[in-house]
């Protein structure tokens, strides 16, 4: 039974540093999200989950940093959000994680295909590939890599 309080008291947690990641990006401009998708290396419904406080899913400790960096975290906010991170994982941004890739932003220029699904297919393959690419730049094998 206690077992069911501990992990309310983490979501709670959890939704707490979640909803002040969640007001910084909401101050910052237009495209933030697609940018910090873009430095995680990930979708933008990844952002969303993890921006998301009703949504239990944790930000990953390795990510932290880098959303920091990315959302351009007001100092106030960086330390209310790493006390909520304390809370809701203990010990979790003390331990050693790989190096997660500091990714950057670019703009490619692609043809228009004339049409919304294939449009969004040319999308999708461009940021995988451009996850893959960072995934091999750093030495860690990408998620979805065909295993031999």
């Amino acid at each position: 039974m206690t077992d069911d309080g501990d992990r309310t008291g983490e979501v709670n947690w959890v939704a707490e540093y979640k909803g002040i990641l969640l007001r910084v990006l909401d101050l910052r401009p237009s495209g933030m999200r697609q940018r910090l998708a873009d430095a995680l290396g990930a979708n933008r419904s990844f952002v969303s989950q993890i921006t998301n406080p009703s949504y239990p899913v944790p930000i990953p400790p390795r990510h932290v940093e880098i959303i920091f960096d990315v959302c351009r975290f007001p100092d106030a906010d960086r330390r209310a959000f790493l006390e909520a991170y304390e809370r809701a994982h203990p010990g979790r941004l003390q331990q050693t994680h790989p190096p997660s890739p500091h990714l950057r932003h670019i703009t490619l220029y692609v043809p228009d295909l004339g049409d919304a699904a294939r449009n969004a297919e040319l999308d999708k393959i461009l940021s995988d590939m451009a996850a893959r690419v960072a995934a091999l730049a750093s030495g860690q094998p990408g998620d979805d890599e065909p295993k031999e």
